[in-house]
């Protein structure tokens, strides 16, 4: 099948990057080098071009009552400019994907869902709608997404905009304004590395022109582009968790620790066996850990007790940039999730020592 291309495809190629598939698109995965964008991004500003997102507007009478069937968290205390995070449940126990809700209207809600699920989530919601009669609308292929990430992002930002005060918008809320010279953006604060910042929606007609003046307004900073290996790395660093990796169709979000996103004050799709679970407890959980021996975990490894019997499977693992050492995440029994529990981790035929860690890893 051939690759989709993101709006400003030629210029990520003008600049070198190396290019990937990802989720079905053509995608920059680093320019200059990983661990030099990961430290661009921690110590400074880097901007991402994730415009392989998927984006949904749900509207209308029934929008709100549609959100609440298929998403675990409470969208009804959504208000216009905030946005929330949680999750689709499937009908068997598993995510179908974790997403952004963002209330853009009286009656107007946007979902940003995974690139690589963007089919399979819409197929899941209209399924569910045909009960409710939302109106539904997939935007994905006509908006561009640039996560602008960093110390510095703020700074970088607020020189291409008089209609916003870029310190106003607090963790979890957007603002709908001008912005580089284009009538209107939705500028968001959700980020996904921890290094603060914002991200930026807008059409793709305006996508090239906003990516340059964003360079030119961070060159004093230092500002560079990022691919998604740093992304990747820097997510880590935080634990947060990738659709494919440490949550699928078959985790559970109470494993998964995603309880804080899962609602019980509302009816929505597998409730009841979600409720039961948080009650009676889990059989496993998902932790994140810290190598104390050399080596790099990865995903598919096997987690390991210190007597060396299998308790457990890696999900994402990398060599930590800022911490200089393995880090990952994954599932492990219950009994062995505790912070400061020391476990193996099977790397090859060796078994290196690591330490399960509170959140987050830096």
């Amino acid at each position: 099948m051939e690759l989709k291309k993101i709006a400003i495809n030629h210029i990520h190629e003008q600049l070198g990057a190396k290019m990937v598939p990802f989720a079905g698109y053509n995608m920059p995965v680093s320019y200059t080098g990983l661990i030099e964008e990961h430290n661009t991004v921690r110590n400074t500003v880097g901007m991402f071009d994730v415009s392989h997102m998927g984006e949904f507007l749900i509207s209308g009478p029934k929008a709100l009552d549609l959100i609440q069937k298929v998403f675990s968290n409470d969208a009804s205390t959504l208000v216009v400019g905030k946005a929330q995070y949680g999750y689709l449940p499937n009908d068997n126990g598993g995510i179908v994907d974790d997403l952004l809700i963002y209330r853009i209207g009286e009656e107007e809600y946007m979902l940003v869902v995974n690139a690589s699920n963007i089919e399979k989530d819409w197929n899941w919601i209209a399924k569910q709608n045909e009960g409710f009669g939302a109106i539904m609308k997939d935007i994905s292929d006509d908006f561009s997404l640039f996560a602008v990430q960093g110390p510095k992002a703020e700074d970088t930002l607020q020189k291409l905009t008089t209609a916003m005060d870029l310190s106003a918008i607090k963790p979890f809320h957007f603002q709908v304004a001008p912005f580089a010279d284009t009538k209107y953006v939705i500028m968001s604060n959700t980020g996904y590395t921890g290094a603060g910042g914002f991200e930026i929606y807008l059409h793709n007609k305006d996508a090239e022109s906003v990516w340059r003046k964003i360079l030119d307004a961070g060159e004093e900073f230092g500002i560079k582009p990022i691919g998604l290996g740093a992304r990747d790395t820097l997510r880590m660093e935080m634990g947060f968790c990738l659709y494919g990796n440490d949550i699928d169709d078959t985790t559970s979000p109470i494993e998964a620790k995603l309880g804080w996103a899962t609602k019980f004050t509302k009816d929505f799709i597998n409730a009841e066996d979600l409720k039961k679970q948080k009650e009676q407890g889990v059989e496993r959980k998902l932790i994140a850990f810290h190598m104390k021996d050399r080596g790099i975990p990865r995903k598919g490894y096997e987690i390991l007790d210190m007597d060396g019997n299998t308790i457990g499977v890696v999900t994402s693992g990398t060599q930590s940039p800022t911490l200089g050492h393995g880090i990952g995440m994954g599932y492990v029994k219950t009994d062995f999730a505790k912070p400061e529990t020391e476990i193996q981790i099977a790397v090859r035929k060796n078994q290196l020592k690591a330490v399960v860690k509170k959140l987050p890893l830096i």
